[in-house]
């Protein structure tokens, strides 16, 4: 492999323009050395700004380009799935939006193809990378709010009242992967099991549907992990901005109330209670791009060889739950959650 690594973009979308483009351009050892559109007369400011050596229209021209080694794939979830094939059969590492696919069994399809070829596949879960979420993970593990208990975690937002009584955006689409569940409740969801560094083994869900598109638009769950833990997830397409989580331990309790996957480089807070305490401690953690990071980890995993701290198989966890969780809500049940092998 070339001592840089040089990436392929595939899609247009925003997330890629306003976050992981960005991160990728700044971070040493790696270039944007092409970019796939099916609009490309969309793309050439993008271009121009990073030096984008090569414009496709079609992104199968794009994985048969020798020049590129990995690709980033911002895509509606549905696309997931048979763009990392392709990839993968090309020979290319893959670094996928979140979520990796839309249930667990397509995404155990994925890394199967992806440990034949040898190659790497990661799904962009940036939040676990921000030094924040690494702050919380440190104080829970060491015991200081004592065993974690209950943890609460929410991500909403309200989309355009047009967009909502539409079908012009695949998060409406059920059979596309939309749904606030997947969309957002991916962070949730994968918050709750590191933190409390566990498996739930039962879950129930109810939701709000949206009328033609027939995905979740407003979804409340709660997990049980075992005889040991709690956990409670909000998440919405349709009401104010909120991204929070908070966790409960025997001796206190440690809180993000806002921006809590999403801090946008500026400083972000926690606050850690402890005993009967109500103001807490507020603690300052210095703003860092977790995509940036998220992007420097990638980068070592595939030219270094460097352990992966988020392997596939953490995916495939977390799916099994959002599956379980789904299936809880459209049948209005508790569901077991299988094990990661079944």
């Amino acid at each position: 492999m070339a001592s840089e690594l040089r990436w392929g973009i595939i899609g247009n979308a925003l997330i890629g323009r306003k976050c992981m483009l960005p991160a990728i351009a700044k971070t040493p050892g790696c270039i944007i050395h092409a970019l796939a559109t099916s609009r490309p007369h969309e793309a050439a400011e993008l271009v121009t700004q990073y030096g984008i050596a090569r414009l496709y229209e079609d992104y199968r021209d794009l994985l048969v380009d020798p020049e590129v080694d990995a690709v980033y794939l911002p895509l509606p979830n549905h696309l997931h799935l048979p763009v990392t094939l392709a990839a993968v059969a090309a020979g290319k590492h893959v670094l996928c939006e979140k979520p990796l696919a839309g249930n667990a069994s397509q995404a155990r399809t994925m890394a199967d193809a992806a440990a034949a070829a040898e190659v790497v596949l990661m799904e962009a879960m940036m939040y676990r990378f921000h030094p924040r979420s690494r702050r919380v993970k440190a104080l829970v593990d060491e015991g200081a709010i004592g065993a974690a208990k209950l943890v609460r975690a929410a991500f909403c937002f309200s989309m355009d009242e047009h967009l909502l009584d539409s079908t012009d955006n695949y998060r409406l689409i059920r059979e596309q992967g939309g749904g606030a569940l997947l969309d957002v409740g991916c962070y949730c969801v994968s918050a709750a099991r590191w933190l409390l560094g566990a498996e739930p083994d039962i879950v129930q869900a109810a939701a709000l549907y949206h009328n033609v598109g027939g995905a979740d638009i407003h979804l409340v769950g709660n997990l049980r992990f075992g005889s040991d833990a709690l956990a409670s997830i909000e998440v919405s397409f349709g009401a104010g901005l909120q991204q929070s989580f908070t966790v409960v331990g025997g001796k206190g309790a440690i809180e993000l109330p806002h921006n809590t996957f999403i801090p946008w480089e500026q400083d972000a807070y926690l606050t850690i209670r402890r005993g009967d305490q109500e103001e807490g401690e507020r603690l300052r953690i210095p703003g860092a791009d977790e995509y940036q990071l998220l992007v420097e980890h990638f980068r070592d995993v595939v030219c270094d060889g460097a352990i992966n701290e988020q392997p596939v198989s953490e995916s495939i966890a977390n799916l099994l739950v959002l599956d379980a969780m789904d299936k809880a809500a459209r049948t209005m049940t508790s569901v077991l959650v299988p094990r990661t092998g079944g």
